[in-house]
């Protein structure tokens, strides 16, 4: 019977000695270090601390259930989940300041890290993304059959996400191998349960996604322990997603400057008494399994332990500022050995070329996985991927919820794992579902942890189809302004083909943008075998000695179209291919040469690239400017749907007017 004196109750079962005395030190290393961090705190020798007092066996006791090579993804209280996967004490404590030696370089703190080492991937501070991330890391191991978990943690607050029906319901439909364990502690920072849902608790959703709910008391590191083995050695053998809830609280504030003043005292103080460690140490008094001396043995050596570790973090010396190195470690080290087109050629549209594009490079890259909605037997809104299942099978080309966010989070769970994925966004303007993951997540791994994410977004773009606001926007400035994420964004079926395939080679996150409207619209020779092209290199589509055009997309025809009607205006027309990297080079010689140039994109005036490209153009041509830099781009409105409205917003008529001005300027 539980009572007040006994409010956790223990079945050991079979469990040895020594299991016990395990989950014991696992439970009281992570409260050590955290009594230790508390005092450092005080001592201004840290500057911010996420206590995870109260809840320590969740961490430990599923941390131990697993396997050391499956993956674990927790959050900021979950302290030991690191030390479960024995992690350096002086690695971990180095990383809470900021030391070399750390898994960040400084670029981040506490727990927001990951490690291949160790098998985990730490949070954002977003709280729900990693949810997805651990769906992609499951998936891999789905498809590549090893029988492994993956096991994912959020609490209850960020369980109001929509990361988190995202990614369970993409993890149900695909039964995936991988654990949801929600931390119920009763707050998300000091708002409660009951201003946060409605339902009375977590395994009531079970049943809503199609999946097994499990609920334990998360104070008992011995339930957490038995039942994650227990799911974990059938999930193996029948692979499927689980949600589990730990029933537990958190004994100090979200992070201590917060403090717990909005927390009833007897709340407090009722689950003080449900301690995690004081209670498994009483147990296993009683029990005979430990004595006294061996409770001061073990507090003596996990005490120098921590002593160790700080004495060897504090000997470290911060890393110097270094731009060279900061810069470089924005994306994964990468170097095209770039194949040449063979004379083999066929006449293809812009869309067959995206197609055989995807087509050799699924050959090529066996462990490439395409994922999109519609993409499998219907081949795709625009049939680019028709056909494709008939060849490689669903399990390589999956047709996805309408779940963005998961989907790209899956994505980069996938290269987490060892893996490449394509996420086509249906249309360009639905990225927004999971602008986090790609902002945040996929742009920012490297840098911070050292993680490439070898994804590829395909994006159809564009108006000019008369599909008003929502499928026709222009966004590629967001994704501009965000490092670590390449753009490419073809005007041509052949640079189509060989850009695709070169994103496929790279292992960074490629933005990949296709004009709806030269799907269908142009055609072009182009090798039917397999070649790269460069990124970073601008097509010189015209060349003339008046002027400079730079554009890209659908402004390439334009300007060709315009040019072609003006055959007095001589102009080195720059197609520029991809935008990041963007080919700086090119567009200041031709500049400084011609002395006058306009910029044209599809994109809204106001913060499209342009703006970019005209400081580029006068901060290292100004001397040799005839004429100030033009800029022409879509109004700042919305993408109307009537056609008149539609070509009214786009700048082709505006350009013709602009570059004759500037023409004879």
């Amino acid at each position: 019977m539980i009572t007040a004196e006994t409010p956790i109750r223990y079945e050991r079962k079979k469990y040895s000695d020594e299991k016990l005395i395990k989950l014991y030190k696992g439970v009281l290393k992570p409260r050590m270090i955290e009594e230790k961090m508390l005092l450092l705190l005080r001592q201004g020798r840290i500057s911010k601390w996420f206590s995870g007092i109260g809840q320590e066996a969740g961490s430990a006791g599923a941390a131990m259930a697993l396997e050391m090579d499956e993956y674990i993804l927790p959050m900021h209280r979950n302290l030991g989940v690191f030390t479960s996967r024995e992690i350096p004490l002086n690695r971990l404590f180095c990383q809470f300041q900021g030391k070399p030696s750390g898994f960040t370089k400084g670029r981040d703190r506490s727990f927001h890290f990951g490690t291949q080492e160790y098998h985990i991937v730490g949070m954002i501070s977003h709280l729900g993304p990693q949810l997805g991330v651990a769906d992609g890391i499951a998936l891999a191991n789905l498809l590549k059959e090893n029988n492994k978990v993956t096991l994912v943690y959020t609490g209850d607050g960020g369980a109001s996400e929509g990361d988190f029906h995202e990614s369970l319901n993409v993890a149900a439909v695909w039964d995936l191998p991988v654990i949801f364990a929600v931390e119920n502690n009763g707050y998300g920072l000091s708002t409660p349960s009951n201003e946060q849902f409605r339902c009375k608790q977590f395994i009531d959703k079970g049943i809503g996604y199609g999946m097994e709910a499990v609920q334990v008391d998360g104070n008992n590191v011995l339930e957490v322990y038995d039942t994650v083995k227990r799911l974990a050695e059938s999930i193996r053998k029948n692979p499927r997603p689980v949600l589990l809830e730990l029933m537990t609280f958190r004994m100090r504030g979200h992070e201590e400057a917060s403090g717990t003043k909005y927390v009833p005292k007897e709340l407090l103080e009722t689950w003080g008494r449900k301690d995690p460690l004081t209670n498994f140490e009483k147990y296993l008094l009683e029990e005979g399994v430990i004595d006294q001396k061996m409770i001061e043995t073990f507090r003596t050596e996990i005490k120098a332990e921590i002593e160790n570790g700080l004495e060897l973090a504090y000997a470290e010396t911060l890393p110097p500022p270094n731009t060279e190195l900061e810069l470089a470690d924005i994306y994964a080290p990468f170097q095209l050995n770039q194949t040449q087109p063979s004379p083999n050629k066929t006449n293809k549209r812009f869309i067959d070329a995206i197609s055989d594009g995807l087509r050799l490079a699924m050959r090529k890259h066996q462990n490439l996985i395409l994922m999109g909605q519609d993409i499998a037997e219907y081949g795709g809104v625009f049939k680019i991927t028709e056909g494709f299942v008939e060849e490689f099978g669903k399990k390589r080309v999956r047709n996805t919820p309408l779940c963005e966010a998961a989907i790209l989070g899956s994505g980069f769970g996938l290269s987490i794992n060892g893996m490449k994925a394509m996420v086509e966004m249906q249309f360009a303007d639905f990225v927004t579902e999971g602008f986090n993951q790609i902002v945040n997540n996929l742009a920012k791994s490297h840098y911070r942890w050292g993680q490439n994410a070898d994804v590829v977004v395909r994006m159809p773009t564009g108006a000019g189809v008369a599909a008003g606001p929502f499928h026709s926007q222009s966004n590629e400035a967001w994704f501009f302004h965000t490092p670590g994420l390449r753009i490419a964004y073809p005007a041509f079926a052949s640079d189509a083909k060989g850009l695709l395939l070169t994103a496929f080679e790279d292992p960074n996150p490629v933005m990949f943008f296709e004009h709806k409207a030269l799907y269908r619209s142009i055609t072009e020779d182009i090798s039917d075998d397999y070649y790269t092209i460069p990124f970073g290199k601008a097509r010189l589509v015209r060349q003339g000695d008046d002027i400079t055009i730079v554009t890209y997309g659908l402004g390439v025809h334009w300007a060709m179209e315009i040019l072609d009607d003006h055959p007095e205006i001589k102009a080195d027309l720059i197609d520029l291919r991809t935008l990041v990297p963007l080919d700086k080079q090119a567009i200041i010689n031709s500049v400084n040469r011609t002395g006058k140039a306009i910029i044209l994109h599809e994109d809204t005036i106001t913060g499209g690239i342009g703006g970019e490209l005209a400081s580029i153009i006068n901060e290292n041509c100004f001397e040799n400017l005839d004429a100030p830099v033009v800029r022409s781009a879509s109004l700042d409105t919305p993408v109307p749907m009537n056609a008149d409205l539609e070509w009214n917003f786009l700048p082709k008529a505006r350009f013709e007017k602009q570059l004759l001005e500037l023409w004879k300027y």
